[in-house]
This record gives C-alpha cells, structure tokens and sequence, in this order.
C-alpha cells in the first residue's frame, strides 16, 4: 500500500513541496513510483524508501560527481605531466648536446693553444734575431744620434772658427789701415 505526499511529508518532516522538488529531481519516478486513486496521487512502497534515502542518494550521487571529476583533473595532470615529462626529455637532450659542443671547442682551444706553442718555440731562434737586430738599429740610432751631435760640435766649432777668422780679419784691417793711414800723416 502506498503513501500520498502529505503522509509522506508528515513522516519525513519535510514540505510537500520539497516531496515534488525529490520527485521531480530523479529520473522515471512518476512513471514508475506513483499511481492516481481517486483525486490524489500515491507514492509505491519502493518509491517512499528512494524519497526516504534521497539525501543519501544525492551525496551518493555528489560523492560520484566529486570522484568522477577528481579522476578527470587526474587525468588530465597525468596528461599534463606526460607532456612536461617530454618536455625535460628534450630540454636534457639540448642541454647533453650543447655540453658535447663546449667540450669539443674547449679541445679544440687546448690543442691551437698547443699548436700555437710549438711554432712560438720553432720561433725563438728567429725572435732572438730579431732582437739582435732590434739592438743593432737601436745602436744605429743612438750612432745616428751621436753623428748628429758631433756634427752639431763641428757646426759650432767651425762657426767659432769663422768667426775668430773675421775677427782676425778685422783687426788685421784696423791695422794694416791705421798703419797706412800714419803713414801719410
């Protein structure tokens, strides 16, 4: 036998329109729960328990909605952390390589560096040579230098000469001029 919504309300402490709102909220319970006798509608024995354990039923039911969605947010972080998982695969893959380039070029520096020192040492001789010759234009210079300040001596001392020499010259003219010249007086 069943109940009708008033009774059902009574039991459940709940008002016939949050009776509806369950009813409604569940697919096929009309269709499937309720019957009509005479001007009121009845609610089947299996009907009232579903309405009974509605709230039980919609945790159930947000229990599985909430498990549902963690599961798709688990998905897609594992989706997630596929692609970054990929992502340092590469990056690590870039990095080895870029490491394998700067130790090939750091051997490559290492042996110029070595090239270079063996051609320094077949040089040497060669710059001892130079420096030899460095010396030898450097004392050619400094003769140079020499030259010019004995010339410059020279120079002077011939000038000093001359000028002796026209200072002779001029006392010789004196001379020779006032000797003439008391001559006729």
């Amino acid at each position: 036998m069943g109940k009708t919504i008033r009774q059902l309300s009574e039991e459940l402490k709940l008002s016939k329109q949050a009776i509806n709102q369950r009813i409604n909220s569940i697919n096929g319970f009309r269709s499937k729960h309720t019957y009509k006798v005479k001007n009121h509608l009845e609610i089947d024995n299996q009907g009232v328990k579903l309405l009974a354990n509605f709230d039980k039923q919609e945790r159930q039911q947000n229990q599985q909605d909430k498990n549902d969605k963690n599961e798709n947010i688990d998905h897609i972080l594992l989706k997630q952390l596929d692609v970054k998982d990929q992502q340092i695969a590469n990056l690590q893959q870039a990095l080895d390589q870029q490491q394998k380039l700067q130790m090939a070029t750091v051997s490559e520096n290492h042996r110029l560096k070595e090239h270079v020192r063996k051609l320094s040492g077949l040089l040497e001789p060669s710059s001892a040579t130079q420096q030899q010759q460095s010396n030898d234009k450097d004392d050619a210079l400094s003769n140079n230098a020499n030259t010019r300040h004995s010339k410059d001596k020279n120079d002077k001392q011939n000038e000093n000469r001359v000028a002796e020499y026209g200072n002779r010259q001029k006392k010789t003219f004196k001379n020779s001029t006032n000797n003439s010249w008391w001559h006729f007086w």
